[in-house]
């Protein structure tokens, strides 16, 4: 090892050393440059009931970046003229309802076909996510019973699991193989992948695995994918066997130049817009220099796959712990290896925020009435901080009145509205389109109206039944596997609560029908109130 690759390990580990620790899950880190591995290691347990340390050949769950792989299976498909990428998804899954507009296997592929997620509408019906055994069949059953898009295909983006698990269940039915003996025959026996393979058996043994887990209360709890359902995540592998596969990208091995360049290709929506999604690949910037990558994240498991083509380096970071953030870690090990090589603009970062005053003046309560949504701001110890669902994000100010929740990839610009007469944010990140939200005042919860909203609600599209009970004045929602957990009224009877945002609607005499689940991923799923 010459000096200044030494010095360049060193700086790796002096960002990882938190997790090169003999009692905690960690993570894998390899650095690739001109198609060889210039830095690999292993960090933290793969197994702590029986303490094996990672190496950068442990095997972990890598989740979302399994898109990529889905999508050069239907490349490599299309190349062997098996199907068309404009083709539509019903020619091939008849089983998927008729939404009155075609939905294409591109569509699929670009997160552009309005489906509703697969993973939202199966905690609708009553699953439980990484404990209750889901699988392909699962998946097709419910989105068979879907009656609504969330949008028309191709006029949005709106990232979609359902829409990779489809791609995955053509794949099967075109090739006359499995879906996991299509990739391994075509993608990770050619590149030399041996610890790769897409997992189809929860009950498979699988050597040299890294459990996942999170952290609790000073605790490491065991947090393991409960998957037999592929396409959209599912892929195992390694960090070494990743560098096989970043290799492709120059050699073409695999796929040929033609295939290289439709994985690059970026999705275009109705209007002309290009998005930065490609093929389960995104296309961006970083630091000023082109980035291809794709993160993933379920259970315990973490993966970032990043890539400068200029430069022909490329980081992978695996990890068994969910709260390492895998996205802040490969670049900043990037920035290590490509500080000599170009110069790089800076990263952005927090610049000397306004008075306490004026920061703190922007917490409140934010609302997007058409899409049934919301943000809360906190000012606390003269900072501003965003609630996120599970999570509370301080915001670094990164402009005038420009603020970034945390390491996420996205940006909270404030303003006023049109009338000047109140304060407005607008949020943009690269994987939704911008939505700008309204300050209102913090509703006043008066429980004496709330009882016509108890009863029993269901949808035939997840065959589930839920319950709206009052409690202590305050309103709780439960069904078979959930737990009767509380409501919070954001304004007039839209409320927040453990599934999302739920409004209660009327009929033209006022009187309460139904209710109208809106979140991340679904649009205006309605239930019909039926006791």
């Amino acid at each position: 090892m010459t000096s200044d690759s030494r010095a360049k390990a060193d700086k790796v580990n002096a960002i990882l050393g938190h997790y090169d620790r003999a009692d905690g899950p960690g993570c894998a880190v390899a650095v690739i440059h001109d198609g060889r591995i210039v830095y690999e290691r292993g960090y933290g347990f793969a197994d702590l009931d029986h303490d094996i340390p990672i190496t950068p050949t442990t095997v972990f769950h890598a989740a979302s970046m399994s898109k990529q792989f889905t999508a050069a299976a239907i490349v490599l498909l299309a190349q062997d003229g098996k199907l068309a990428l404009d083709d539509p998804v019903k020619a091939y899954l008849p089983e998927l309802p008729d939404f009155g507009v075609p939905i294409t296997i591109r569509h699929l592929i670009h997160h552009t076909s309005g489906l509703r997620d697969q993973w939202e509408l199966l905690g609708l019906a009553g699953w439980r996510y990484s404990l209750d055994l889901i699988t392909n069949h699962d998946v097709l059953a419910v989105v068979s019973r879907q009656k609504a898009l969330n949008f028309p295909p191709g006029s949005e983006f709106m990232y979609s699991n359902t829409g990779y698990t489809l791609l995955a269940e053509i794949v099967q039915r075109v090739s006359g193989r499995t879906f996991r003996e299509f990739t391994t025959a075509r993608i990770f026996e050619p590149l030399e992948m041996p610890a790769t393979h897409f997992r189809d058996d929860h009950a498979e043994i699988v050597k040299n695995i890294a459990y996942g887990y999170v952290e609790e209360k000073g605790r490491f709890k065991l947090s393991n994918t409960n998957f037999d359902t592929v396409g959209a995540t599912s892929l195992l592998t390694s960090v070494r066997d990743l560098a096989r596969w970043d290799e492709n990208f120059y050699s073409g091995l695999v796929g040929g130049q033609p295939f290289l360049d439709q994985m690059l290709q970026r999705g275009i929506l109705n209007d002309g817009q290009q998005l930065q999604y490609a093929f389960g690949l995104l296309v961006d910037t970083y630091r000023g220099l082109k980035i291809v990558f794709h993160a993933g994240a379920d259970a315990g498991y973490r993966s970032e796959l990043i890539r400068f083509p200029e430069q022909r380096l490329a980081v992978a970071c695996l990890t068994n712990l969910a709260s390492i953030d895998q996205r802040t870690i490969a670049r900043r090990v990037a920035d290590i290896y490509l500080e000599d090589q170009t110069p790089l603009v800076e990263a952005r970062t927090a610049i000397a925020a306004g008075s306490q005053e004026e920061v703190t003046s922007l917490a409140g309560l934010y609302v997007n009435e058409q899409a049934d949504d919301f943000l809360r701001f906190e000012a606390r110890d003269g900072k501003l901080f965003a609630a996120f669902d599970r999570w509370i994000l301080e915001l670094k100010q990164i402009g005038d009145n420009l603020f970034q929740p945390g390491e996420f990839p996205m940006e909270l610009q404030f303003g006023r509205d049109s009338h000047d007469s109140g304060n407005r944010v607008t949020l943009c990140g690269p994987l939704q389109s911008p939505r700008t939200y309204d300050r209102i005042a913090e509703p006043i919860e008066d429980a004496s109206t709330w009882g016509e909203y108890v009863g029993t609600y269901y949808s035939d599209e997840v065959e589930q039944r839920y319950h709206i009970a009052l409690q202590g004045g305050q309103l709780k929602l439960s069904s078979i596997k959930l737990k009767a957990s509380p409501l919070r009224l954001i304004t007039g009877s839209l409320f927040g609560g453990a599934l999302g945002r739920i409004r209660f609607i009327r009929d033209s005499k006022g009187v309460v029908f139904g209710m109208r689940f809106n979140s991340s991923r679904i649009r205006n799923f309605d239930l019909v109130k039926i006791a």
